[in-house]
């Protein structure tokens, strides 16, 4: 990038650091069951280092195990027990000239008594939180100044290890967060009260680790500068408290923003912009000295070159875009970003965690199986496997074969490599889907895999190819039920919905199925003017989502004032009505309706697989085509069978 701002050398306090990239903390549940880092956790951080990142900030760790946790996998820097692991963890990230910092966490009343053994969770004040729904005990003040302790004291485990330094978690409605706010700091004592009293927590953690670990052993902060919360730290006050804590010893700020009560702000769905809350860091920098790292939805190197370069931050955080892309560095610097693998913001590694197992990435189906899948074997030897299906899981599989040597032929029925996700980039911010495409595409025409577009394939032209191995990833089509009327003028496919196929304006639409497309496809036709009734069988609506992108779509359809019908069925459609039935009352009722959209999930499309499985060798059915599910599933299916061929 030339006299990139973004690759220049940054300081945080008196620790130079190679460029202004920074790898913010975020969970990756690899930690062993007794909080030990792990060898597959030094994996994943080391390949990111490798990549060129300038500084790692190491995940969320407990400074104290009973109260502290926030989720079953933290891991721990509770003891000196814990400095081995660090230390290798150190040398792992360190071999790359990047630098590493530890993230000391305790997570306050936004823990749960299923993780403290049923013990009552604890807080500054009594005030529940309404995501976790459980009234915290109020802490007593020998047992905050033994939190502010065991703070300092994972602070200097850390600098034993060899890590460069620490960041203390004061954001997203931790138990530092906790006592900064307004909102869950109603205490009267030396604690709460005075905005200087609500400080003294934080200010006394920072003091006690430059006391015992030096002045110039950096010690950063991550705050909410906007909690976005009723009663709560507003961006004014957010500003105060960073310009506080630089007077306290603080070395930098990462200004993040949010707590549970206001999650998808500080972990966003797919609709929220690009850097749309870099303001938060612009403002802060404006009333500080010490540096300022910006965070939020940051994907691509020149918009991230801009926050530097107009000075509105002297870091920036590329969080999601590091698990997607550990290269993300790499391919800047040398002049390939068209090889970057951009994060498409679909939340499959927060939702993946949230059931319990370890960072996975929708896109990059090698994220937390580093060590499973380390060296791609050369063995492909021209080879010649064909593959039916360009969609992700059939471009996936044509990129990996590519690398490890296969000559690949693809042939795509359609005139444009992607499959569903041409239609699926069609509601409000999945316009990022399309940079899974572009980099797909970019990728197999770099590695020189042979794509066939407008070609139908069939048992003679796949049998002139002779191939060694043939993968099916011919997708699905749409689930249309035998319903009455299913087949008139103004019934409509998801898929004709979400192209340009049929116009709807000013209309009155019936959309027939309530899951996450369903939603989408609601809330798009009701942006367009459109009255649109969103019809669902089951009592709830995008119940297949994760909790982050149910909570955002459910506000988007509010909004766009869609009507919602749970618990109805479609009995039959009419030219200008539907029949529904009241699965609770049992009762029939209708509405008046223009047209109909059914959106009730896809079939495989597996016949071609039927056809020719006993007629080749290595016959593989992927993606739709196998079985419905998410892109990621397409794409880790793609990646598996090609990585593992034969």
């Amino acid at each position: 990038m030339g006299d990139s701002v973004l690759f220049s050398e940054g300081k945080i306090g008196k620790l130079r650091l190679k460029n202004r990239v920074v790898m913010p903390a975020m969970g990756t549940a690899l930690a062993s069951a007794s909080g030990e880092i792990t060898d597959h956790q030094i994996a994943y951080y080391e390949e990111r280092a490798k990549g060129g990142a300038g500084l790692i900030i190491f995940e969320a760790c407990l400074v104290e195990y009973t109260f502290g946790k926030s989720d079953f996998s933290n891991p721990r820097v509770d003891g000196h027990r814990f400095i081995p692991m660090l230390y290798r963890l150190g040398n792992a990230i360190h071999k790359y000239d990047a630098k590493v910092f530890v993230q000391l966490h305790h997570a306050g009343r936004q823990s749960n008594s299923a993780l403290t053994g049923g013990e009552q969770i604890v807080g500054p004040s009594p005030v529940a939180s309404a995501v976790i729904g459980e009234t915290p005990r109020e802490l007593r003040v020998e047992e905050i100044l033994d939190i502010e302790n065991r703070f300092i004291s994972a602070a200097l485990t850390c600098k034993m290890a060899g890590i460069d330094g620490v960041e203390l978690h004061g954001a997203h409605g931790f138990l530092i967060n906790q006592f900064l706010s307004p909102h869950t700091n109603m205490r009267r004592d030396e604690y709460g009260g005075s905005f200087e009293n609500r400080m003294r927590f934080a200010r006394n953690i920072v003091k006690g680790i430059k006391g015992i670990c030096g002045r110039d052993y950096p010690v950063i902060m991550r705050l909410s500068i906007d909690e976005f919360v009723d009663g709560g730290i507003t961006l004014e006050e957010g500003v105060r408290i960073a310009r506080y804590m630089e007077g306290s010893g603080l070395d930098g700020i990462d200004a993040s923003c949010g707590t549970y009560e206001s999650f998808p702000t500080f972990i966003e769905p797919v609709t929220y912009s690009q850097g749309w809350k870099v303001y938060l860091a612009e403002a802060v920098k404006e009333a500080v000295k010490i540096p300022v790292i910006a965070v939020g939805v940051i994907r691509e190197p020149c918009f991230a070159e801009e926050i530097l370069s107009s000075k509105k931050a002297d870091f920036v955080a590329i969080g999601r875009g590091l698990i997607t892309d550990p290269d993300w560095c790499k391919k800047v610097l040398s002049g390939r970003e068209g090889e970057i693998r951009k994060c498409i913001s679909c939340l499959y590694c927060i939702d993946n965690a949230m059931q319990g197992a370890h960072i996975a990435c929708a896109i990059n189906a090698r994220v937390g199986r580093e060590l499973e899948f380390s060296d791609f074997r050369k063995d492909g030897s021209g080879r010649k496997v064909v593959i039916v299906g360009g969609g992700p899981s059939g471009m996936e599989a044509a990129r990996v074969l590519a690398i490890r040597g296969f000559k690949v032929v693809l042939f795509e029925r359609q005139s444009q490599l992607g499959g569903q996700i041409n239609y699926a980039n069609k509601p409000r911010g999945k316009e990022k889907m399309d940079w899974l495409v572009d980099y797909l595409s970019y990728e197999l025409e770099r590695l020189e895999v042979e794509v066939r577009l407008s070609s139908e394939a069939s048992y003679d032209t796949i049998r002139s190819e002779v191939p060694y191995a043939l993968f099916l990833c011919t997708g699905g089509v749409p689930m249309i039920p035998p319903i009455k009327g299913i087949d008139g003028a103004n019934v409509f496919s998801s898929e004709q919905a979400l192209s340009d196929y049929v116009s709807f304006k000013n209309e009155k639409v019936a959309v027939i199925g309530g899951g996450m497309t369903g939603c989408e496809i609601a809330e798009l036709l009701a942006s367009r003017g459109n009255e649109v009734f969103l019809i669902e069988m089951l009592a709830d609506v995008a119940s297949e989502a994760g909790p982050l992108n149910k909570m955002d779509i459910l506000k988007l359809l509010g909004e766009s004032k869609v009507q919602i019908l749970r618990s109805h069925k479609l009995k039959e459609i009419q030219a200008n009505r539907i029949l529904l039935e009241d699965l609770q009352s049992q009762t029939e009722k209708s509405v008046e309706i223009d047209k109909v959209v059914i959106s009730l999930g896809v079939r495989s499309m597996d016949l071609l697989y039927n056809e020719l499985r006993d007629r080749f060798d290595n016959v593989k059915l992927l993606g739709d085509a196998r079985s419905p599910r998410r892109i990621a599933d397409a794409v880790r299916e793609g990646f598996d069978k090609a990585f593992l061929l034969e």
